[in-house]
């Protein structure tokens, strides 16, 4: 097929209403017009009008306010020689009334082949009508864009979850939430960085396609790049492109990307996502959980305009001081179990027995105390809570407790049992990190898919110095998530990813 030709459904394939609209588009074409449309001068929103007229008297018409509109139809009332329908653009929806007498027959006319879905343009002055709706008196009615195929019944819209999230594009038009959390999303990440910015961070892009696998823990995507004949992975983190960053002088640095992790999809987790990872130099972790909670504040009180939310079916108030707790010290308050006084693998395992927690056979001391906290203390961690203290054997990037070196600088934030970020007192002593290095590589050999691979020339870096720093990592989707008060991540994903159907 050549790339101008046009694919025709054959008409075996049409509903009656498709077979319909796409009768008219001889109609159209007879009376001179385009029917997929052409420039429009537009000089108003829907919004915006509801908002400046909303003083009019009942039945008052402003004729000295001449206004240019465009969307699409939503609802459609046609009468005689006088109709109304509801436009709608991207700020919401407006009435619009159209007489016959006063944009003239032959426009009358062309009005009269609108279906619901097309797109239009309107002319005209504002009025409010006798049951005091604000609406646009049309003065002319241009036809833009013939939707060949029917808006979903209104009754019934997208009943489906998965079918709205495969055909984004009809949900958006149909869905008042689905349009309100679209809109919402990048006005979160505005907020973030201009509260970033405004404490002297600097926004940074770095590569998506990484040599090496780091920067955390997770099963990658892998492709070849043909020119260099090299496996490349789609990288899973920011953090070693960014804490080089800081060896080279950059000092406050954050990056909000794209990841791309290789697992299981559910409520809560989409194989391509969206990170802020930021770090500050000089600084260490005490710093990172200021910024969390002021961060927080920011984007409820600025951005959303409330403090309190309702997500996963508990009530949030960020309002409030966020509770701080070690691990070990979450785990003796729900089991007894003290893992300070732990000392070896086999104690450890011996407790977990126990408790019938599950050991994997990579397992160190600090896996089983990990495996303890997520079986029974996640589920409690319902307010903002910073869960500090993690061990060594599940963090290779943190700087190590100098109290106990069991455990490392490491906190995980959560709200409603969710971790919404990572941070860390960063470790900055390249052979420590050689050395923790090449434990994820022993923990590779035993089992562990997700253990990271030794980055070289990372360890290279460290050895030039990186100042001392605290750093974290946060899920924009769950955040947004979390501000969106919405219970799935594909509500806050325009184009989650979805297994393919035939059609």
């Amino acid at each position: 097929m050549e790339n101008n030709e046009k694919k025709v459904l054959p008409a075996d394939d049409l509903n009656d209403q498709e077979q319909r609209r796409r009768e008219k588009l001889a109609i159209y074409e007879e009376m001179g017009l385009d029917p997929f449309g052409h420039k429009f001068e537009v000089d108003s929103s829907a919004s915006q009008l509801k908002e400046d007229f909303s003083s009019l008297e009942n039945e008052e018409v402003r004729e000295d306010a001449t206004v240019r509109i465009a969307g699409r139809i939503v609802l459609l009332r046609k009468m005689g020689k006088a109709s109304f329908f509801t436009l709608q653009d991207k700020t919401g929806k407006i009435q619009v009334y159209i007489r016959q007498d006063v944009v003239g027959e032959e426009n009358y006319k062309l009005f009269k082949l609108a279906d619901l879905g097309d797109i239009c343009g309107i002319e005209g002055h504002m009025m409010k009508t006798k049951t005091g709706e604000v609406t646009i008196r049309a003065t002319n009615y241009t036809h833009l864009v013939k939707a060949l195929r029917p808006l979903p019944d209104k009754f019934h819209g997208l009943a489906d979850p998965e079918e709205r999230r495969r055909r984004r594009y009809v949900d958006l038009i149909v869905n008042e939430d689905s349009r309100r959390i679209a809109f919402l999303r990048p006005r979160i990440i505005r907020g973030i960085q201009n509260f970033m910015d405004s404490l002297g961070f600097v926004e940074v892009e770095t590569s998506i396609l990484q040599p090496i696998l780091g920067g955390a823990n997770a099963r990658p995507f892998v492709t070849h790049h043909n020119a260099l004949d090299q496996d490349f992975y789609l990288r899973i983190a920011t953090e070693l492109s960014l804490k080089r960053l800081l060896v080279g002088g950059m000092e406050r640095v954050y990056e909000i990307g794209r990841m791309f992790r290789n697992e299981g999809i559910d409520t809560t987790h989409n194989p391509e996502f969206t990170t802020l990872e930021a770090y500050q130099a000089f600084g260490d972790l005490s710093d990172m959980a200021k910024m969390t909670e002021d961060l927080f504040h920011y984007i409820a009180k600025e951005v959303i305009g409330k403090e309190q939310f309702h997500w996963l079916g508990y009530d949030i108030d960020v309002s409030k001081p966020f509770r701080h707790v070690t691990m070990t010290e979450a785990i003796k308050e729900k089991t007894g179990v003290d893992f300070y006084q732990i000392k070896t693998l086999e104690e450890a395992k011996e407790v977990a027995a126990k408790f019938d927690v599950e050991v994997e056979p990579h397992f160190l001391w600090g896996h089983i105390l990990n495996a303890f906290f997520e079986k029974f203390c996640e589920e409690d961690l319902v307010q903002p809570t910073f869960v500090y203290q993690h061990p060594v054997d599940i963090s290779p990037l943190a700087k190590k407790d100098p109290s106990d070196p069991r455990f490392t600088q490491r906190f995980e934030m959560y709200i409603a049992t969710h971790e919404m970020c990572n941070a860390f007192t960063e470790l900055n002593d390249p052979l420590d990190q050689r050395a923790r290095f090449e434990e994820q590589v022993e923990e590779k050999r035993k089992g562990n898919n997700e253990a990271c691979e030794v980055d070289n020339d990372f360890c290279e870096a460290l050895e030039y110095g990186m100042p001392p720093a605290g750093g974290i990592g946060y899920g924009i989707d769950r955040l947004c998530m979390f501000f969106a008060e919405t219970d799935s991540i594909r509500d806050v994903l325009l184009f989650p990813a979805m297994k393919s159907v035939n059609k």
